[in-house]
């Protein structure tokens, strides 16, 4: 079944760009079973849920970054729905793939309720964090034509809740992230990504004050 869903989700990445494209999936779903494995109640755990909702969870994406719908993770989750009826997954799988995609996004306010949910989760912001995840804030900013930085904005004055810059990304939402882990597993992987992008903004800043 998750083969068959794969080859489904696929064409929805076609024309994504680099921070959201098929190769974040895919880079998702390497987190998600590092964090499988290392959950201590990995054997109650539904993998088969966890790994289609990696693989769903990002359809919508593109759609929202068109203007064509308002949220990715509602449509998508909707979709989920479809796709999964469609492969012959059973009532109660898609109800729980349905929940992972819907309550994944970070800025929806919809609180993953089951460990699977969860587990998406964590694994999809682990991969904003880190070194793949400041490529993946300057290449969103380029394409969408923001400033990867601007000295009339600093982060202190910068009331938007997103981030006026690319690099005022960083601080207003990146940096966030550690603390937004539901497991154990996951904190403990985004401290260690969460401390590397702390050091680029510190490096960041002296290269800009000509310190360093």
């Amino acid at each position: 079944m998750l083969e068959a869903v794969r080859t489904q989700a696929r064409p929805y990445f076609d024309d994504a760009p680099p921070a959201h494209d098929w190769h974040h999936v895919r880079r998702v779903e390497t987190l998600a079973e590092t964090l499988l494995e290392r959950h201590p109640q990995s054997a109650s755990i539904d993998d088969r849920v966890v790994r289609l909702a990696v693989v769903l969870h990002d359809i919508g994406r593109e759609r929202e970054d068109r203007g064509e719908i308002d949220d990715h993770a509602i449509w998508g989750s909707k979709e989920a729905g479809r796709i999964l009826e469609g492969v012959g997954a059973d009532a109660e799988t898609i109800e729980h793939v349905k929940h992972c995609v819907r309550s994944h996004r970070y800025s929806n306010e919809i609180d993953p309720e089951t460990l699977e949910a969860k587990l998406l989760s964590d694994a999809d912001n682990l991969d904003a964090l880190g070194a793949v995840g400041i490529a993946r804030v300057f290449a969103h900013g380029g394409a969408l034509g923001t400033s990867l930085y601007d000295p009339d904005v600093p982060v202190a004055d910068d009331d938007t809740s997103a981030g006026q810059t690319q690099y005022n990304h960083l601080h207003k939402k990146i940096l966030d992230l550690p603390d937004r882990m539901y497991t154990d597993v996951g904190r403990a992987v985004a401290e260690r990504r969460g401390r590397f992008v702390r050091e680029y903004t510190e490096q960041f800043e002296g290269e800009l004050s000509g310190e360093r």
